[in-house]
């Protein structure tokens, strides 16, 4: 007879087995967990395998029905809704394009991508720029269009018109040789220097024989100069960077009249770029179409608001 109070070995005995009991129960438990988080993860792995496909089928179906996608290199944002409008238009027309845009930095970079075979078409350049980047790197680039031009006007955070800035101010005009030689001729048209021979395709300051203003002329990146402006007394750069800056090209504190038709200023009018190899490229040509149309046209003269002047016939 046991004691009051000792422990009894048949309690033991029920309360192991109940133990055992419930970790069967748990095991199971667990299996069956495992066993649905598998069938689960199988059934994502399906629907991605599935989706898949299907895209693979979508992708393979738009080519067949002769869907073709031309990447076009620009610099800066200010131009994707002119894009978006050539878009447009080649929809219109069913003309089974589409265009995908990529924005750069610098022009630099993005004719060096489309050397490389990264790019089918560039529009961001005038011919000055695209003749000076062939004889620097040999590129095997072509133009096939024309877009508009686009003004190059001094701008100023410090005054309000050009018969203000004095002797010593610093005036930053872009480093790049065919719009340092553009950038000139603005500062000779507003009587700050004089060129040599303002008609010159791209003058440097060594053809300056004089600076009735006294200013100081410093080269710099062009797409920095608008960021720059609080620290110099005015600075020379395109129109488009400006309004990516989110600034008005009618703030400008001199202004030239930027005239596509003027022969003086064929050099700076825009173009859309193809590797010479594909220039009669088909496809191309059915872009450079949807651009000249009058709907391009419309965008560029009412929303842009004098940043840029159409260079073509519709």
């Amino acid at each position: 007879m046991s004691s009051t109070g000792s422990p009894n070995p048949d309690t033991n005995r029920t309360d192991d087995i109940d133990a055992a009991a419930t970790n069967g129960v748990s095991a199971v438990t667990s299996k069956k967990a495992r066993a649905r988080t598998r069938l689960i993860a199988a059934a994502i792995v399906a629907a991605i395998v599935v989706i898949g496909a299907v895209a693979y089928t979508l992708v393979r179906s738009n080519r067949a029905k002769g869907t073709t996608v031309v990447t076009v290199g620009l610099v800066g944002d200010s131009d994707e809704e002119i894009w978006k409008t050539v878009q447009q238009v080649l929809d219109s027309e069913n003309a089974g394009i589409t265009i995908e845009t990529k924005s750069f930095q610098d022009g630099i970079y993005a004719n060096r991508a489309q050397a490389n075979g990264e790019l089918d078409l560039t529009a961001f350049q005038h011919y000055a720029f695209l003749e000076q980047e062939i004889s620097d790197n040999g590129y095997e680039l072509s133009p096939i269009g024309e877009t508009y031009i686009c003004p190059l006007n001094l701008y100023s955070d410090k005054y309000t018109d050009v018969s203000q800035f004095q002797a010593g101010d610093q005036v930053a005009i872009p480093s790049n040789a065919t719009n340092t030689g553009r950038a000139l001729k603005v500062l000779d048209a507003a009587g700050l220097i004089q060129l040599a021979d303002n008609t010159k395709e791209n003058p440097t300051v060594d053809d300056i024989v004089a600076n009735p203003s006294g200013i100081d002329i410093q080269l710099v990146d062009s797409p920095s100069i608008v960021n720059l402006l609080p620290d110099y007394a005015g600075g020379i750069t395109n129109a488009n960077f400006i309004v990516d800056a989110g600034r008005s090209v009618g703030d400008a504190v001199f202004q030239m009249n930027p005239d596509a038709s003027d022969p003086a200023l064929k050099p700076y009018v825009n173009i859309i770029v193809a590797q010479t190899s594909k220039k009669d490229d088909p496809t191309y040509q059915k872009v450079v179409d949807a651009y000249h149309s009058k709907a391009v046209a419309d965008i560029i003269t009412s929303s842009y608001d004098g940043t840029y002047v159409p260079a073509f016939s519709y």
